[in-house]
Protein backbone atom coordinates (compact mmCIF):
# COMPACT_ATOMS: atom_id res chain seq x y z
CA UNK A 1 0.00 0.00 0.00
CA UNK A 2 2.53 2.40 0.84
CA UNK A 3 4.85 2.03 -2.23
CA UNK A 4 1.52 3.16 -3.83
CA UNK A 5 0.88 6.40 -2.97
CA UNK A 6 5.31 6.70 -3.61
CA UNK A 7 4.10 5.74 -7.20
CA UNK A 8 1.33 8.15 -7.28
CA UNK A 9 3.47 10.86 -5.38
CA UNK A 10 6.22 10.86 -7.91
CA UNK A 11 3.82 10.67 -10.72
CA UNK A 12 1.73 13.76 -9.68
CA UNK A 13 5.43 15.53 -9.14
CA UNK A 14 6.63 14.66 -12.71
CA UNK A 15 2.93 15.55 -14.09
CA UNK A 16 2.87 19.21 -12.72
CA UNK A 17 6.36 19.42 -13.49
CA UNK A 18 5.47 20.07 -17.16
CA UNK A 19 3.21 23.05 -16.19
CA UNK A 20 5.94 25.56 -15.95
CA UNK A 21 8.26 23.89 -18.31
CA UNK A 22 5.10 24.27 -21.00
CA UNK A 23 4.77 28.06 -19.51
CA UNK A 24 8.18 28.83 -20.33
CA UNK A 25 8.29 27.30 -24.04
CA UNK A 26 5.36 29.28 -24.50
CA UNK A 27 7.25 32.28 -23.33
CA UNK A 28 10.65 31.19 -25.92
CA UNK A 29 12.74 29.46 -23.28
CA UNK A 30 14.00 26.54 -23.13
CA UNK A 31 11.31 23.57 -22.04
CA UNK A 32 14.43 21.38 -21.21
CA UNK A 33 16.02 23.26 -18.63
CA UNK A 34 12.82 24.20 -16.94
CA UNK A 35 11.24 20.33 -17.25
CA UNK A 36 14.80 19.53 -15.02
CA UNK A 37 14.24 22.56 -12.46
CA UNK A 38 11.35 21.77 -11.85
CA UNK A 39 12.06 18.18 -11.49
CA UNK A 40 14.93 18.26 -9.18
CA UNK A 41 14.26 21.62 -7.62
CA UNK A 42 10.57 22.16 -7.38
CA UNK A 43 7.67 23.02 -9.65
CA UNK A 44 6.42 25.69 -7.80
CA UNK A 45 9.47 27.53 -7.60
CA UNK A 46 9.54 27.12 -11.37
CA UNK A 47 6.14 28.25 -11.72
CA UNK A 48 7.65 31.39 -9.80
CA UNK A 49 10.51 31.97 -12.14
CA UNK A 50 8.26 31.84 -15.18
CA UNK A 51 5.96 33.82 -14.33
CA UNK A 52 8.55 36.40 -13.56
CA UNK A 53 10.28 36.04 -16.60
CA UNK A 54 9.91 38.72 -19.66
CA UNK A 55 7.67 36.93 -22.95
CA UNK A 56 10.78 36.71 -25.61
CA UNK A 57 8.47 36.06 -27.97
CA UNK A 58 6.34 39.76 -27.51
CA UNK A 59 6.60 41.64 -30.23
CA UNK A 60 7.82 45.71 -30.18
CA UNK A 61 4.48 46.46 -31.74
CA UNK A 62 2.66 44.69 -28.84
CA UNK A 63 5.08 45.93 -25.96
CA UNK A 64 3.65 49.60 -27.56
CA UNK A 65 0.40 48.49 -28.17
CA UNK A 66 0.37 47.87 -24.36
CA UNK A 67 2.24 51.12 -23.22
CA UNK A 68 -0.62 52.89 -25.35
CA UNK A 69 -3.33 51.44 -23.56
CA UNK A 70 -1.55 51.38 -19.92
CA UNK A 71 -1.41 55.24 -20.83
CA UNK A 72 -5.05 55.66 -21.55
CA UNK A 73 -6.49 53.60 -18.64
CA UNK A 74 -4.26 55.92 -16.44
CA UNK A 75 -5.23 59.03 -18.08
CA UNK A 76 -9.44 57.62 -17.53
CA UNK A 77 -7.88 57.05 -14.36
CA UNK A 78 -6.79 60.34 -12.88
CA UNK A 79 -9.90 61.91 -14.79
CA UNK A 80 -12.55 60.47 -11.82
Amino acid sequence: MNSFFIVLGIALWVILAFWPAVMARKKGYSFALFLITALFLSWIISMIVVLFLEDKTETDEQRADDKAVDAILDREEHQR
